[in-house]
């Protein structure tokens, strides 16, 4: 999840510095009075985020089908907390498949560092990221997720923008997220669309499956050409 205090993509995953490619436009700033209001992150236990039953409720398998992830690929999980995204990512992506996980959060970088050593995966890399940079590799990335961390981004649009460099053609991004105001750890999907819009994505699919009470939504962008 990327969280202001954690932040900084599953993903689930040592640090590549994102170098900005040249004639690359620089970053959308807001409109004055535009700039959102975030969720306070959340600073307490990470393994509160492995509770019984959360790949059942959220259909884990079919999100990973639909953003293709599949073997060989590699993803990111920004915003990646406690790992729980990354180490379903890289068992999908096998030996062959990387998965980024980055999080701003020194304290889930190391306990995804040590979560992956004890699952033996070492096809997951982890990236101690920035609020508005996820610092991926260039020209590397399948897939991301942003699973329940879109609302804590302090700068979102800041974020997609200096993603687009680390993407391969065709790559599916992915937020899950539930409806919000900004600051109730929820953001409503049409804030999150704007946003993206200004970033330079497109919205591909919009889902409703990843929850029985329709209040979390599952949306697929993919980059502008």
């Amino acid at each position: 999840m990327i969280l202001k205090s954690r932040f900084l993509v599953l993903v689930g995953v040592v640090g590549c510095s994102l170098s900005g490619a040249q004639n690359t436009p620089s970053a959308p700033t807001a409109p004055p009075g535009e700039h959102r209001k975030t969720s306070e992150p959340y600073k307490g236990d990470l393994s509160i985020f492995d509770s019984p039953g959360r790949g059942d409720r959220l259909q884990v398998n079919r999100v990973l089908d639909i953003l293709g992830i599949t073997s060989g690929k590699t993803v990111a999980d920004i915003g990646a907390g406690s790992g729980w995204f990354t180490v379903r990512a890289a068992r999908r992506v096998g030996e062959n498949g990387t998965v980024y996980a980055v999080d701003i959060n020194p304290e889930a970088i190391r306990y995804i560092a040590n979560r992956a050593q004890k699952e033996q995966l070492r096809n997951v890399k982890t990236i101690l990221g920035k609020e508005d940079d996820a610092l991926l590799p260039k020209d590397a990335i399948d897939s991301v997720l942003l699973l329940k961390t879109y609302h804590e981004v302090a700068d979102p649009v800041t974020l997609l923008h200096n993603l687009r460099a680390s993407l391969r053609t065709g790559a599916k991004i992915g937020i899950i997220d539930r409806n919000g105001n900004g600051e109730d750890h929820g953001v409503s999907p049409d804030v999150v669309l704007r946003e993206a819009a200004r970033a330079g994505y497109s919205l591909l699919n919009q889902y409703e499956f990843v929850k029985g009470d329709k209040m979390d939504y599952f949306l697929v962008l993919v980059a502008n050409d």
